[in-house]
């Protein structure tokens, strides 16, 4: 199960981070993008500004999160590049999260679940990101896929924007929070699905911004393992966010984008894999102390 094999390889690299490749073309080094865009464009120049990350990173950072929608931006090349991207993660030992945030009626979470994560996906990712609006029967297709194939999902519970309480913290039913019937539905939907580590490959995405919420979904969601977003560029800290993990350390993996592909720009250097390995160094040890690791 590839929620074993998360868990397994923050333990080997005592690193709990995954790097966020939300890659834009004017996130590159000018001299470094230059050659790439002049011979086949913006996508090109992600790509292997991509590709010099995941080689210079693969020491220190165990997992690496992928969001579409910065590849859709590229059009073709754009979605070309991501596959690519992810198809080199895997191949380096990363596991792999791909955050597009999918969910539909059933027969449309079948298609997308069976592009992402079905035994012969054509575009396989360790896990995605899903979006439950839709109900259990939107779901259900990506939790099936997940059992057959050993891959995972992270379902959208508190997410780390702004306005994210607009609807998430709203009072339902018996007095708590939709965010909160939401984490309930994940912890039902992952039963079956809890791997030798003791965690579901059924997981949640929890802002890191919102640290009281997420210290209350933990206590109430001890097998679900939580994807953090909002480290760093969004305001979150390691401190804060640290009511998120378990007793151990374990159960997150904490997700941070512009800190590390846009740390040469806050080191004034064009030389982005230095200035990303000394901003994931300091993000490990800042992580490993607030857990008291």
């Amino acid at each position: 199960m590839q929620i074993d094999r998360l868990i397994r390889a923050i333990r080997a690299l005592d690193n709990p981070s995954a790097l966020g490749l939300d890659t834009r073309v004017e996130f590159v080094p000018e001299a470094f993008a230059r050659p790439y865009r002049d011979a086949g464009g913006p996508a090109e120049a992600v790509r292997a500004f991509n590709f010099a990350l995941l080689d210079g990173l693969k020491d220190l950072i165990p997992c690496v999160k992928v969001q579409a929608a910065y590849y859709e931006l590229m059009g073709l090349p754009g979605l070309a590049c991501m596959a690519e991207t992810v198809a080199e993660a895997r191949r380096l030992d990363y596991v792999v999260i791909l955050d597009a945030k999918r969910g539909d009626i059933g027969a449309t979470a079948e298609a997308y679940s069976g592009a992402y994560l079905a035994p012969e996906a054509p575009l396989a990712a360790d896990f995605l990101t899903v979006n439950p609006y839709l109900g259990s029967d939107g779901v259900t297709p990506f939790v099936d896929d997940c059992r057959t194939s050993g891959r995972g999902i992270f379902v959208l519970v508190k997410t780390s924007n702004p306005s994210s309480g607009e609807f998430q913290d709203l009072t339902v039913g018996d007095g708590r929070a939709l965010f909160e019937h939401v984490g309930a539905k994940v912890g039902e939907w992952g039963t079956g699905l809890i791997g030798a580590e003791g965690y579901s490959s059924v997981g949640a995405v929890v802002g890191a911004t919102y640290p009281e919420q997420g210290a209350r979904l933990r206590r109430r969601m001890p097998h679900t393992f939580f994807l953090l977003p909002g480290y760093g560029a969004q305001g979150a800290s390691a401190k804060a966010l640290a009511g998120c993990f378990d007793a151990s350390g374990g159960g997150a993996v904490v997700a941070a984008s512009r800190s590390l592909i846009c740390a040469h720009r806050r080191a004034g250097t064009d030389d982005f894999v230095s200035a990303a390995r000394d901003e994931a160094l300091r993000m490990r040890a800042e992580l490993n102390t607030a857990l008291g690791q």
